[in-house]
């Protein structure tokens, strides 16, 4: 009688564990429409990496492709694209749309050149997180780099 209801109760858990709906929104290879800035509107936010910090919780690292910002830098004087940039989960709930693609693919070298560097650096005190909506940071870079601020 012992092994019957523990034979239920096994079988319970199995089917609860098989029927648990996957609660996390973002995941690895999303690709994402967001609110952008005017004129970007084809721009495609990518996530690449999610960790999870004691002291600044869920962090996802996106990259961003389809961007027309200033950058004096680059060959037209405009860059297209931000290879690394790491935001909260709430700065991504105010950003996001819907999503464009879920392919689950994993990240260019582009992307993990970025975050190596931002790895060391946030391991060293010296690096953050954003907690600002997508398009406030793309803003915020481009008026850094226009104004000789951010050096790459």
């Amino acid at each position: 009688m012992i092994k019957l209801y523990s034979l239920t109760a096994v079988i319970l858990l199995f089917f609860v564990g098989c029927t648990k709906k996957d609660t996390m929104k973002y995941h690895v290879g999303q690709e994402w429409n967001y609110k952008t800035r005017p004129g970007e509107e084809n721009s495609i936010m990518k996530i690449f990496k999610i960790e999870e910090y004691p002291a600044t919780g869920k962090v996802i690292h996106i990259s961003i492709n389809g961007l027309k910002m200033k950058d004096l830098h680059h060959s037209e004087g405009i860059a297209d694209k931000i290879s690394h940039l790491p935001v909260t989960e709430e700065a991504l709930d105010k950003s996001v749309i819907r999503i464009k693609n879920d392919t689950r693919k994993l990240p260019d070298s582009l992307e993990m050149d970025g975050y190596s560097y931002w790895k060391k650096e946030f391991d060293k005190g010296s690096a953050g997180v954003f907690s600002i909506p997508v398009s406030e940071i793309v803003n915020e870079m481009e008026k850094s780099i226009v104004s000789g601020d951010y050096v790459e």
